[in-house]
C-alpha cells in the first residue's frame, strides 16, 4: 500500500507549481480518478497518504519528495523546480495556540478511574504529589494514578495460586501520567515524564482528553509510543464510554522494584495502594471503596459541569 501511495502522490505533485499538504494531494487523487488503483480506501485514505510521505521524507535522504516545515506539511516533487522555489519562500508558521481547556487535570480522575474499572478490570487510586516527603523530586517522580488488575473473578483460586508460585502471576500494577490535552508543543514533554514517573509497573499509559490529530503529531505519537511501551488512553469527557485505547501499552511481565520502593517511600498514597493490593489478595476479595471511587457515566458528566 505504500507503494501505491507514493506512485499516486508523484502523480499529482509533477503537475503542481506548489506544494501540496496531504488532504490536497487526496482530493486531486479523487478527481482525476486514480483513488480506483487502491485495494480498499481505508478510513482516512489523506491521512495515510500524508503519513506514508512523512516517513519518506524523513527516512529517506534520497527521496524524490520534499517537503515544508510547515505544519500540516506540504509537499513536492524536488525535480519540480517551480514547485521546489515556491517551497523555499514558505516559511514555517508558528504552532497555533489552542484554547486551554475549561476543566482541570484533576477532574479528569474520575474519568480515568472509569475507563480503567470498567474497560481495563482495574482499580484506580489517586497519587497525590503534595503528599510526598520528597517534593523536590517533583512531578517526575509521581504518577498520577496507580491500578491493579486483580484475576479473581477470571481466575479459580487454585489458578491463581499456581501461577504465583511458578513466577508467572496474573496479577497487573498499572501507572498513569494525565493531562488535559496533547499536541506537538506538549508531546515529547508529557512522554518523557511519564517515562521518568512510571516505567516501573506492568503496563504504562499516558491519557487525554484532548488529542491533536495533526499527521506530524500522529507519526510522532506512534514512533514515541512504540519506541518506549507507553500505551495512549483517549478520555472523552461527553460520553465517558467512549473512551479508548488508541496506541497499545507493552506489557513488562516483572515489576522495577527498586523504582516502586523509592516511590513508596517517598509518597504515602502509593504505599497505602500497595498495602491495600497485598490485604485484598490475602483475602480473595477486592475492597472496591479502598480505591478511587467509580462513578456512573452520568455522575461523571454532571460533576464536570458543576466544576467547569
Amino acid at each position: 500500500m505504500t507503494g501505491i501511495f507514493l506512485k499516486l502522490a508523484e502523480k499529482i505533485l509533477k503537475d503542481s507549481d506548489y506544494p501540496l499538504a496531504g488532504s490536497d494531494i487526496w482530493s486531486l487523487v479523487e478527481k482525476a480518478g486514480l483513488d480506483k488503483q487502491l485495494p480498499t480506501k481505508g478510513k482516512t485514505p489523506w491521512n495515510s497518504l500524508a503519513a506514508q510521505m512523512y516517513v519518506e521524507v524523513r527516512d529517506n535522504p534520497n527521496s524524490i519528495f520534499g517537503a515544508t516545515e510547515t505544519r500540516p506539511k506540504r509537499f513536492f516533487l524536488k525535480s519540480n523546480d517551480k514547485a521546489a522555489k515556491s517551497a523555499s519562500s514558505i516559511l514555517p508558521a508558528a504552532l497555533p495556540k489552542k484554547e486551554e481547556p475549561k476543566f482541570l487535570e484533576k477532574h479528569l480522575h474520575p474519568f480515568l478511574a472509569y475507563h480503567g474499572f470498567y474497560y481495563q478490570k482495574a482499580y484506580l487510586k489517586t497519587i497525590r504529589h503534595s503528599k510526598s516527603d520528597k517534593k523536590e523530586f517533583g512531578e517526575w517522580v509521581h504518577p498520577d494514578m496507580v491500578g491493579c488488575y486483580f484475576p479473581f473473578g477470571d481466575w479459580t483460586n487454585e489458578v491463581v495460586e499456581i501461577s504465583t508460585l511458578l513466577g508467572a502471576s496474573a496479577f497487573k500494577l498499572f501507572s498513569y501520567e494525565l493531562k488535559r490535552q496533547l499536541s506537538l508543543s506538549n508531546l515529547r514533554e508529557a512522554f518523557f515524564q511519564t517515562v521518568s514517573n512510571s516505567s516501573w509497573a506492568n503496563e504504562t499509559y499516558l491519557a487525554a482528553a484532548d488529542i491533536d490529530t495533526d499527521a506530524d503529531f500522529t507519526n510522532e505519537l506512534e514512533r514515541l509510543s512504540s519506541a518506549f511501551g507507553v500505551g495512549i488512553i483517549k478520555l472523552n469527557i461527553q460520553d465517558p464510554d467512549s473512551s479508548e485505547l488508541i496506541l497499545p501499552a507493552r506489557s513488562r511481565e516483572s515489576i522495577d522494584w527498586e523504582t516502586a520502593n523509592k516511590l513508596a517511600t517517598m509518597n504515602p498514597d502509593f504505599r497505602d495502594f500497595l498495602k491495600r493490593i497485598r490485604t485484598d489478595i490475602a483475602s480473595r476479595e477486592v475492597r472496591r471503596e479502598m480505591y478511587d471511587k467509580v462513578l456512573d457515566a452520568d455522575e461523571l458528566l454532571q460533576g464536570l459541569t458543576s466544576s467547569t
